[in-house]
């Protein structure tokens, strides 16, 4: 499914996101971007189990950002990553845009797969690991240093992992974790869950049997 950007600031999100954006400037009134949408829709079925968006923009609705990118006609699809572009195609061209296509969404599978992979060491490196902001001698946000004082308390011994030193690690562990905030905690590579859970443990008294697994 193609999801179509509706104003100036989600069309900066969404670049900026370290996923593969493939985005389609286009105009209803244009024949020629039908059969684009067409073609991408047929290739969003196709890689709908990546990280890889498909999406449109209308050149003419979103006429500033039509000008930042130098859309001088319609269908213009734009391949984007972290902020940069990476490919355009101009027109209609089935052959080029598909090739294009496959060719970063397969850097992007090997990207995420790699990514994963670090991403569940990191997670078992302790059998009770914290990711927060900063460390546990400085804490850089209230709900980190909380947390630490609550496993202090409870005496098992646990290692961390500052996400604010580690761009990559910070977006891909709420990804894959679907869990969106700091802190994360994980007993045996199971996601227990934030500050909020935590206390929730301590109230129930089952804090000290989680985290002995």
């Amino acid at each position: 499914m193609i999801q179509k950007i509706e104003n100036k600031d989600k069309f900066e999100d969404i670049i900026e996101n370290d996923h593969l954006s493939i985005i389609h400037f286009s105009a209803d009134w244009v024949e020629q971007c039908k059969q684009i949408d067409e073609l991408l829709e047929a290739l969003a079925k196709q890689n709908a189990t990546s990280t890889t968006k498909f999406l449109k923009c209308d050149a003419e609705q979103l006429s500033d950002v039509s000008l930042k990118y130098k859309i001088e006609a319609v269908p213009t699809v734009i391949l984007f990553k972290s902020g940069k572009e990476l490919e355009r195609v101009d027109g209609v061209n089935p052959g080029k845009l598909t090739t294009s296509i496959k060719k970063y969404a397969e850097i992007e599978a090997i990207e995420a797969k790699t990514l994963e992979e670090r991403l569940k060491s990191l997670i078992n490196k302790h059998k009770i690991m914290l990711f927060m902001k900063g460390n546990p001698t400085t804490p850089r946000c209230g709900f980190s240093r909380q947390i630490i004082e609550i496993l202090r308390n409870v005496g098992e011994d646990f290692d961390t992992f500052d996400i604010l030193e580690d761009e990559e690690v910070r977006q891909g562990l709420k990804t894959f974790s679907d869990w969106p905030t700091y802190p994360q905690l994980y007993v045996k590579g199971e996601l227990i869950g934030g500050l909020d859970i935590v206390k929730e443990l301590v109230a129930s008294g089952e804090l000290s049997d989680t985290l002995k697994g």
